[in-house]
């Protein structure tokens, strides 16, 4: 006797060897044996042999007509058997049975089982309704296939052009867009960014990078709304001064100009004048929505997203031959010994006769020039004035941070500047703390410091930037925190630092002055006028969101400027380059800020010089593969190895990202600029605090 059978949701034959109460020992036909209860037999029969039965049944079952069988099945319950003889019009024959119980099994959408062997016909409309979306299926299923062909043929589907950035950034895996997409790739054994840069969906690998970027940062676009520029009040006085801006020939946004009146009795009132949008924006206006919502100017090489709409950057930003509003900080100093007699600040109008450039001043403005009066340019004794206050600001700075248990900061690091035109590429190595940028810079402490210190005093909160060792002791990490009162910027030397001289290209610096212009103007009254008020949940959400975005705008920049050292290796044609040891298998190029990682680097000593096969690199991926080819003995000259890393993190760039410390948007604020360059002497101190200090 053979069994026709159910195993696990599965139909199964077999030869009855014996059988023992309820239940019966089968052998396959593989020879296997197993025991089957009586319950999970659906058919016993004499012939034909359990294999032959069971091909035969399969023949039934694709035989069937389902629609017919429904439509005699009718809508009670019913058992395989008495349907059979309905469907066939005689009592099914074993292989007859057995084809209709797989029939039956295979068609849930038809017929609902009800246990073993019984079934009950699917209602009328929810047949209809489960047909229908059957064909539906099948339908995308085709649609589906002809978009793999169409993408696997090196073409873009019209139904996914306007939805490219979704499908690679944040998809929605049950769309028929998605599931050719995945199939295509799968196919093709590449990623969905690699297909859509080959069918066309994106034009380039940096078009690639920054469509990321704009769909995680600027969802709703990076564009302006049409917005009214508001004029800055017009009762303001006009300062008798002819300020002066020093910065990179690509900036538009000019937040920054400096003056100097010279006194009686060797004494000098230096202003530095800062553009003031925040004399004409209020809090919750539609610019400070805006600007609310952006943060801060997003820099990369060879472009921006700024933080203001053109209209009102134009209107603010101190421009050669405008007199434009400003909140100006006056120092009078006391030349024979720098001593700051007293501080003023005001709000004003401010001539700015005359926007320096680096570009044209760095040939003949070095310290040599300087000490010797040699040369001739624009505003010659005013920069040899400001060179000599900036090197007495600096060295207090030092003897501060000194204070504070950190080293100096190490003058001969080198930055990177880049410069894109039309695709090409340019990057420039410059050394850190050029007298030009030590002006700006150290000008940009002083107000930070000495405006903190103004909105402390008067009971005012402001942003603050703070920096000092975080939890854990003689091993702690230096950490930059964003504050609402005021504290220690270690790594810079002062006792408080507030962001407030780049107002055009950070929120915070326009809180900040506006915090500021309430002090300048009522004084002892400003914590009752000011727009933010101590404990301010307003005022704590800026930071919040500020620290996020910031920190998103920093790894983007990082990967834009990685981006584009890898195109420079192919836009210059090497095949052999120059590197550095920065840490272990961590490599820095000598011409331009690229670091990489070389698996299997030899032990070479921190700031050894190598050369390398430049094998392959992926503009994509941002990735570079190397081989080793040789290992100096000395470290390059001029360059300081010690100090390269952030934080001793070398490891960064396994993330594919650049240390900040090694390059600098030329069109940046001179102060992240500084704040950067002494967080890497900091980051030196941290690892020199790695080793425990020797007792006694």
């Amino acid at each position: 006797m053979n069994v026709f059978f159910e195993e696990s949701g599965d139909f199964k034959v077999g030869q009855v060897l014996s059988t023992a109460g309820e239940a019966y020992q089968v052998e396959m036909a593989s020879g296997k044996r197993t025991k089957v209860k009586a319950k999970d037999v659906l058919l016993q029969y004499d012939k034909p042999a359990p294999e032959e039965l069971l091909e035969q049944a399969r023949a039934v079952a694709a035989d069937v007509d389902l629609d017919f069988l429904w439509e005699v099945a009718g809508q009670e319950e019913f058992g395989f058997a008495e349907l059979g003889a309905e469907y066939f019009g005689h009592a099914p024959l074993p292989a007859e049975a057995a084809g209709l119980i797989l029939a039956l099994h295979t068609a849930p959408v038809y017929f609902h089982k009800k246990g073993r062997g019984r079934y009950k016909a699917a209602p009328e409309q929810t047949l209809k309704a489960a047909l229908a979306g059957i064909e539906k299926k099948k339908q995308q299923a085709i649609v589906q296939q002809g978009y793999v062909d169409e993408l696997k043929a090196d073409r873009l589907p019209p139904s996914m052009a306007g939805i490219v950035h979704q499908l690679l950034f944040k998809p929605d895996k049950n769309t028929i867009e998605f599931k050719a997409l995945e199939a295509a790739c799968n196919e093709l054994h590449t990623t969905p960014a690699r297909l859509m840069l080959a069918v066309g969906g994106i034009g380039s690998a940096k078009d690639l990078h920054m469509a990321r970027f704009l769909f995680e940062s600027f969802p709703r676009g990076h564009g302006f709304p049409e917005v009214a520029v508001p004029p800055p009040p017009a009762n303001l006085p006009v300062a008798a001064v002819e300020a002066f801006s020093i910065d990179d020939v690509t900036t538009t946004e000019i937040d920054d100009a400096m003056s100097i009146v010279h006194l009686d009795g060797g004494k000098v009132r230096i202003g530095i004048h800062i553009a003031a949008p925040g004399l004409a924006i209020r809090p919750d206006d539609a610019i400070d929505k805006i600007a609310r919502a952006r943060l801060s100017t997003v820099y990369m090489p060879g472009d921006k997203i700024t933080m203001l709409p053109d209209s009102v950057v134009e209107a603010y930003t101190l421009a050669e031959g405008k007199t434009c509003p400003a909140l100006s900080l006056y120092a009078t100093l006391d030349t024979a010994d720098w001593t700051v007699i007293s501080t003023e600040t005001r709000a004003e109008m401010v001539p700015i006769a005359n926007n320096l450039r680096h570009n044209d001043l760095d040939d003949v403005v070095n310290e040599e020039t300087l000490a010797s009066g040699e040369g001739d340019y624009p505003r010659k004794a005013e920069l040899t004035l400001l060179w000599a206050w900036a090197q007495h600001l600096e060295a207090g700075r030092m003897a501060k941070r000194e204070a504070f248990g950190l080293r100096p900061e190490q003058n001969n690091r080198v930055d990177f500047n880049f410069y894109v035109e039309d695709d090409v590429v340019t990057i420039t190595r410059r050394k850190r703390g050029a007298p030009l940028d030590k002006i700006v810079a150290e000008m940009m402490i002083f107000a930070n410091s000495t405006w903190g210190k103004l909105m402390h005093d008067h009971g005012v909160p402001g942003i603050y930037r703070s920096q000092g060792r975080g939890v854990g002791g003689w091993n702690a990490k230096m950490q930059v925190r964003m504050l609402t009162h005021a504290a220690p910027h270690e790594g810079l030397g002062v006792d408080q630092y507030a962001w407030s001289t780049s107002p055009l290209r950070r929120y915070t610096d326009l809180v900040n002055q506006w915090q500021i212009l309430a002090v300048a103007e009522k004084g002892v009254m400003a914590p009752l006028v000011a727009p933010f008020k101590h404990k301010d949940a307003n005022l704590f959400a800026i930071v919040s969101a500020f620290d996020a975005a910031y920190a998103a705008y920093a790894d983007f920049q990082a990967n834009m400027e990685r981006y584009w050292c890898l195109r420079w290796l192919g836009q210059e044609n090497k095949h052999q380059v120059d590197a550095v040891v920065l840490k272990d298998e961590v490599l820095r190029l000598t011409d331009i800020p690229l670091v990489i990682r070389l698996p299997g680097m030899p032990s070479a000593a921190r700031g050894a010089a190598v050369k390398l096969d430049v094998i392959r690199w992926d503009e994509v991926d941002l990735t570079i593969e190397t081989r080793l080819l040789e290992i100096q003995e000395a470290a390059p000259a001029a360059v300081d190895f010690e100090e390269e890393e952030e934080e001793g993190d070398a490891d960064k760039t396994l993330a594919g990202e650049t240390v900040p410390e090694l390059v600098a948007d030329p069109d940046q604020p001179a102060d992240e600029k500084a704040e950067v360059a002494e967080a890497a002497a900091d980051a030196a101190d941290a690892d020199e605090a790695a080793t425990p200090p020797a007792a006694g």
